[in-house]
């Protein structure tokens, strides 16, 4: 298959924006893996934060990060991604390059914890205040349970409403296959 499976793109438009020496977020830290990405990609001289509701994701990423030895460029958050912008330093303000977002609910974890769209927009709305131009959210939306649609149908009203002078929206998704497949919305600040 030469078309990119939505994992693949969604790293691919990070490694676009996301330099060594840069800021980056995980906005739902999960397991890890987009944390663990984002500390390779920035390297010892960038800095990731993230943020998780639940020990169990936390303590899975920080588990993850030290097998690598990528912790110390990694500061993690207790706390909800509505927080971004009480949390990160403001003399990273204006410097943060590249965001991630995989919504639904923590993968082996429990399932009626799940992200939600007041949140979520909370957290875009003060990401694109704090990045750099040309920063990039990539958000992962997994919409095969009720609350992952409700989280669509308001995610895809608030990023149609974003102002083109302010970011540009993409939406890449695969339109044939069966059972509610994750699809991304990318957001480029202008």
């Amino acid at each position: 298959m030469k078309l990119e499976r939505i994992l693949p793109f969604a790293r691919n438009l990070l490694e676009l924006a996301v330099k060594p020496g840069d800021i980056a977020v995980d906005a739902t830290v999960g397991n890890g893996h987009d944390t663990l990405f984002l500390a390779n990609l920035v390297g010892p001289a960038g800095r990731i934060y993230g943020f998780d509701i639940q020990d169990e994701a936390l303590m899975s990423c920080k588990t993850k990060l030290r097998e690598h030895d990528l912790q110390d460029q990694v500061t993690l958050f207790h706390t909800g991604h509505e927080n971004i912008t009480e949390c990160i330093p403001p003399l990273h303000f204006g410097k943060i390059t590249g965001a991630v977002f995989n919504l639904g609910y923590l993968p082996g974890g429990d399932k009626n914890i799940v992200t939600v769209p007041e949140t979520t927009i909370q957290a875009i709305d003060q990401l694109l205040e704090i990045m750099a131009p040309e920063g990039i959210i990539v958000i992962v939306i997994y919409h095969g349970h009720p609350e992952g649609k409700v989280e669509r149908e308001y995610l895809l009203r608030y990023v149609k409403s974003l102002d083109q002078n302010i970011a540009h929206v993409l939406e890449y998704k695969f339109l044939n296959q069966k059972n509610n497949p994750p699809f991304i919305i990318a957001i480029e600040k202008r």
